[in-house]
């Protein structure tokens, strides 16, 4: 067989070969092209579940700090409503205690007519104030002490030689606390020091 009926025969075996192959790669270019598109959207996909996964742990740890906190203030007001319960009924045995101050102070030990009343009175009396500091409840009985506008309230003030300026020189009434919190202050007479002595040279 010559050269050129070899040459004529593969021809047209190559021109189906070219012709079968450009189908084949159409095809893969087209699955390729398909299978980019489809990266690319399950990319997207994925970032678009990420950021609703850190949205959503932002909102847990945004919730779970919101409970801490109500959880926090709860136990404050349980707190504070047990130790502040007594106020009300505070208030009211301090008149009680007062009348107890003065009839002791009326009243003389020594006196054999009224040792026997001043003597329970005492008694009861330390017994009242035992009780009640039992529940926080606590007497400001301030003489001599520096004055203090957080506990005491003055009436006035008074020279004294006795007393250094700024001092409670007389306890009228008596403060109270209850779980260091001011129920009344004390009333008090402060001192504004002894008199200016003028000193000539």
């Amino acid at each position: 067989m010559s050269k050129k009926s070899i040459e004529a025969e593969q021809a047209p075996v190559e021109a189906v070969l070219d012709t079968e192959a450009t189908p084949q790669e159409a095809s893969l270019v087209d699955e390729l092209t398909q299978a980019n598109f489809r990266v690319e959207e399950l990319e997207q996909a994925l970032a678009e579940a990420q950021a609703k996964v850190d949205e959503q742990k932002d909102s847990v740890i945004r919730a779970a700090a919101e409970v801490d906190n109500i959880r926090r203030r709860a136990a404050m007001d349980v707190d504070k409503a047990r130790k502040f319960a007594l106020e009300k009924f505070a208030n009211e045995l301090l008149p009680v205690l007062d009348n107890m101050e003065r009839a002791l102070a009326v009243s003389d030990a020594a006196d054999e007519a009224t040792k026997a009343v001043h003597e329970g009175v005492e008694l009861t009396m330390r017994g009242l104030l035992t009780a009640v500091d039992k529940f926080g409840i606590k007497p400001v009985d301030p003489q001599g002490e520096a004055f203090d506008p957080e506990l005491h309230q003055a009436i006035g003030m008074q020279p004294s030689a006795e007393f250094p300026a700024n001092t409670v020189m007389l306890v009228m009434q008596k403060g109270y606390l209850l779980n260091e919190r001011l129920l009344r202050p004390a009333m008090v007479m402060v001192s504004q020091g002894g008199p200016s002595v003028d000193v000539e040279a």
